[in-house]
């Protein structure tokens, strides 16, 4: 049977006479994909998970120089940070933003005091195995004078590094806004022999 002459020699159809579609560029839809991976990473950073590699040693033993963490964005959104949480914050130093991490300590409302190298909230002693043995001095020459005992004044974190020899912290910067905080740190991520939950 002769084909109708709009089918010129079957071109666009396959064998039985069925229309067959054209092969597209392989690249036709990787645009499209790759905008989506981008805005979905976006999101995901700004709103969900934020990665974080540690230039510094105030946060040793707990998080060594180099590793990095999973600062993670949700809880935040429903409650505040909460003393023993380590948290990730930005902070305005030599004229520039800077994103820094340390262990909350206390919450505003509760007051905080040095004593024989420990720390003391609201008079009770903190167990500190995370410090290892180092001593909870106060700072000098910080940004402003941190007279103890001192009270959180109510949206803000007194927070310190783990590294209480090392760390510019609360003692020296004085406390943090809530609102600073970008994230909760839960989890070293790398290397993989310093991999663990915090």
């Amino acid at each position: 049977m002769a084909r109708p002459a709009h089918l010129k020699d079957g071109k666009g159809f396959d064998a039985a006479g069925s229309a067959a579609a054209a092969p597209e560029g392989r690249d036709a839809g990787l645009l499209p994909t790759l905008l989506l991976a981008l805005v979905l990473a976006v999101l995901v950073r700004t709103f969900v998970i934020e990665p974080y590699k540690i230039p510094t040693g105030s946060m040793e033993q707990t998080i060594q120089v180099g590793d990095r963490v999973i600062g993670e964005k949700v809880s935040y959104r429903f409650r505040d940070p909460q003393p023993g949480e380590i948290v990730t914050f930005l902070r305005e130093q030599d004229g520039h933003t800077d994103t820094l991490i340390k262990r909350v300590i206390a919450v505003g409302g509760q007051t905080v005091d040095l004593r024989d190298g420990a720390v003391y909230v609201d008079g009770v002693a903190l167990d500190e195995p995370y410090v290892g043995g180092q001593p909870t001095l106060p700072l000098q020459g910080g940004d402003l004078p941190i007279a103890y005992p001192y009270t959180v004044p109510e949206g803000y974190l007194w927070v310190m590094g783990d590294n209480r020899t090392n760390s510019r912290d609360s003692r020296a910067i004085g406390p943090i806004r809530v609102e600073d905080v970008t994230s909760h740190a839960v989890v070293i991520f790398w290397p993989p022999e310093d991999i663990a939950t915090i």
